[in-house]
């Protein structure tokens, strides 16, 4: 991609992209991420790495010794991008400051392990700043440690106004843990789904 990241967690967003489609086609992948120099791929826990690696990688070397573009146009490509952390005129201070460390310090650290963060939104009132973690970190099981313990602490350091950092999801993403913790629930006290 060059710079920016690009997230597809369905075969209708990855329309946009050949190799996002190709990939989003195999069975068992549930999210494509493009980050500037890497790709990341998540599978649902039903298919195991094993057997998913070699035809993902075979996607991935026919598409990039294809010369194909990675997006269909150059539109594709500007919509895919994120756009949360440019500074705008009517942004406060605050705001600005906060989306310059995300930009410039805390988005190139997550980018080493394969994901991103976007951000949702700073409440002046109770001081909290509102991101979603992208790609890899997705589903981290240590997301909430990298919430907690790395952005939250660097925001408060530099900017005295941040109070906290909260994990945003979209409203499918949140059904779709309702509906697992709801399971696991009923798991635990042994009754069959």
């Amino acid at each position: 991609m060059g710079d920016g990241t690009a997230e597809f967690l369905d075969t209708r967003s990855a329309l946009a992209s050949p190799l996002a489609i190709r990939l989003m086609g195999v069975e068992g992948v549930t999210s494509v991420f493009f980050g500037p120099d890497f790709v990341t791929v998540s599978r649902d826990s039903e298919n195991a790495w094993a057997v998913l690696k070699p035809e993902i990688y075979s996607i991935l070397m026919e598409h990039f010794t294809s010369g194909q573009p990675l997006f269909r146009s150059e539109e594709d490509r500007e919509n895919a991008g994120p756009q949360d952390t440019r500074i705008l005129d009517t942004d406060s201070e605050t705001v600005a400051m906060i989306k310059e460390l995300l930009e410039t310090r805390v988005r190139p650290a997550i980018m080493e392990d394969g994901g991103d963060i976007e951000y949702r939104g700073f409440s002046e009132e109770d001081g909290i700043v509102r991101v979603k973690l992208k790609g890899s970190c997705r589903g981290c099981d240590s997301s909430t440690v990298t919430l907690k313990s790395g952005i939250e602490r660097m925001l408060m350091h530099y900017i005295p106004e941040v109070k906290g950092v909260e994990q945003i999801m979209d409203e499918e993403e949140q059904v779709a843990l309702n509906e697992f913790n709801k399971l696991e629930a009923r798991l635990a006290k042994g009754n069959n789904p």
